[in-house]
């Protein structure tokens, strides 16, 4: 395939493509900033091109992981998994990830503190379900570990968590109220222990200790609080 380049054309579809053509034929097409430094009557030889497609492919595979990278943040390994379903070749994939490791947009631990803070905020997850979650991620445990152990603590997260689901059941006696509240909690991975002791500050909060709730009353209880 060596031979001098004869015509560099933007291809129609995609004006970032640019179809490069040796010796009056099509050779083969790549992204613009490769062909950048390319000009007609240049001579090509075959190592040249193979190198000329290897920079294609490495670029054709960074766009594509800054653009899985600006939909939300990933791990390591997720991003690898990705980009292995796209059709990249390791070769290429691990030039991808040196580059963005370099450029400071992937490594696993500032996305484990991401996520777990985000999860904490927005979800109330308890620190056992961000550690699963975490390590489907491919996160390694000690990086896992050292996030939790920055993290807020699970009593914390589950009276947020309470908080919220406090409208719906605030109508309830009791029984209800503890059975209801203790189960919502447990559902979003924190312990026993946590979800029953912040059930019952939650029912003191709202109902003064008393075995029966007046709606109204604790309903203006509870605006207060939250405000």
């Amino acid at each position: 395939m060596a031979g001098v380049i004869t015509a560099l054309e933007s291809q129609k579809r995609n004006s970032q493509r640019i179809n490069v053509f040796i010796d009056q034929r099509f050779a083969f097409s790549l992204s613009r900033i490769v062909a950048a430094w390319l000009t007609v009557g240049q001579f090509l030889s075959d190592e040249k091109i193979e190198q000329l497609k290897q920079e294609d492919a490495i670029e054709v595979a960074m766009q594509s992981g800054l653009q899985l990278l600006s939909v939300r943040p990933r791990s390591e390994a997720e991003l690898r998994g990705r980009l292995q379903t796209k059709g990249f070749s390791e070769t290429v994939i691990e030039s991808v990830i040196t580059r963005l490791k370099q450029g400071g947009l992937v490594g696993d631990a500032e996305f484990a503190r991401m996520w777990s803070e985000q999860r904490q905020a927005l979800r109330q997850k308890s620190r056992k379900v961000i550690a699963l979650e975490l390590r489907q991620k491919g996160v390694t445990d000690e990086i896992v570990q050292e996030v939790l152990a920055e993290s807020l603590p699970d009593d914390k997260v589950a009276y947020l968590a309470g908080k919220k689901y406090l409208r719906r059941i605030i109508h309830l006696e009791k029984s209800q109220f503890l059975q209801k509240m203790i189960g919502y909690l447990a559902r979003r991975g924190f312990s026993y222990e946590v979800s029953r002791e912040t059930a019952y500050r939650l029912w003191q909060e709202v109902s003064g200790g008393s075995s029966k709730s007046n709606g109204r009353e604790e309903l203006e209880l509870w605006d207060s609080l939250d405000g």
